[in-house]
């Protein structure tokens, strides 16, 4: 009798299985309590609206503008409350508020926006998810060193990744939901909200003012704002490359 050739004993891979993650993924699901299905809503919901909106600007738009101060509270106010609770993406909203207010008053109000929607999903993550991601990052010694490592080690080095990562065209609900979820410092969650993202805001804001001017009343300056809106693009590319790779920096782990 021929003994068994070492191939026909293979030993057991050390990757998990697809069944495996499908089990751990649900598990963690589970284990977040309201988080978990919070999760999922700020990662599917705002992508329908983002659909829908644009359609309605020349009703909305010119409705807003046409009751002055009002328009402007009822602007700022509602995407307080449709971005915070994951209703409607930031851009798109940033995009109505050039079109309807020009980039002046434009541009304040969506960052105001911004930093209301960051209020209210961080109060809401926080009251979904209580302890319970924290618990599970301490089970889990790779994911405690990292969290220590990003938002562990003092003021501004916390402030300087939640600003990367806001740069980094991370999606902002489920960015709310995260930094709430790990107890990010509050004043660093709001200052990085704000830093991190008005630079983006501020880009959607100047295209829609443009495009509302070449759809509506100059379409002779389409080929210049065609123009600007592809170096716009790129300059948001640009910087969400260089926020990735500062991120990818600042955590990598210190050579030993």
């Amino acid at each position: 009798m021929t003994a068994p050739s070492p191939s026909a004993n293979p030993k057991p891979s050390s990757e998990p299985s697809l069944a495996e993650i499908f089990a751990s993924a649900k598990t963690v699901f589970r284990r977040l309590g309201p988080g978990g299905p919070l999760a999922l809503i700020a990662s599917t919901v705002p992508a329908i609206g983002a659909v829908a909106l644009p359609f309605t600007f020349n009703i909305i738009g010119p409705w807003l503008k046409s009751h002055g101060a009002l328009g402007l509270a009822i602007y700022t106010v509602g995407f307080m409350v449709c971005a915070g609770l994951a209703i409607l993406p930031t851009h798109i909203q940033s995009a109505l508020g050039g079109w309807a207010f020009g980039f002046w008053t434009g541009f304040p109000c969506a960052v105001a926006g911004v930093l209301g929607a960051a209020a209210i999903g961080y109060v809401i993550a926080l009251r979904a998810t209580g302890d319970r991601a924290l618990l599970l990052i301490a089970e889990k010694p790779k994911l405690k060193a990292v969290y220590d490592a990003l938002l562990g080690s003092g003021f501004w080095k916390s402030l300087l990744i939640v600003l990367l990562i806001r740069g980094a065209l991370s999606p902002f609900a489920l960015t709310n939901l995260v930094l709430a979820a790990t107890r990010v410092n509050p004043l660093v969650y709001a200052l990085g909200t704000v830093i991190g993202l008005a630079p983006r805001t501020g880009a959607v804001v100047f295209l829609a003012v443009g495009l509302h001017a070449v759809t509506s009343q100059q379409p002779r300056n389409m080929p210049l704002w065609i123009s600007g809106l592809v170096v716009t693009l790129l300059a948001i590319v640009v910087i969400a490359h260089v926020a990735n790779k500062a991120i990818a920096k600042v955590t990598a782990a210190p050579a030993k």
